[in-house]
């Protein structure tokens, strides 16, 4: 038996209340893309990737891939800080 429970929304406080993980990958000859995943920690809600999410990139170099996924990591915390999506 298949048994599915509730979990309610739990908007967050700071932002010490998320989880931000940046890195790229290779995607062919100096092509390299942000990969991103934003998690709220107080209900465990992925708020990135989600479907239809933008790709980041192509850039040059691994760290300009790192540091624009990073960059739109800090946009999400502080877009959902401002008005939470439960």
């Amino acid at each position: 038996m298949n048994k599915m429970a509730f979990i309610p929304s739990v908007p967050a406080a700071s932002e010490d209340d998320f989880e931000v993980l940046a890195t790229s990958k290779l995607a062919g000859y100096r092509r390299f893309f942000g990969v991103l995943k934003v998690v709220r920690t107080t209900d465990g809600r992925v708020l990135f990737p989600f479907d239809g999410a933008p790709e980041l990139g192509p850039y040059a170099t691994k760290l300009e891939a790192i540091a624009a996924a990073q960059v739109y990591g800090e946009h999400i915390v502080i877009s959902d800080l401002a008005r939470p999506e439960l």
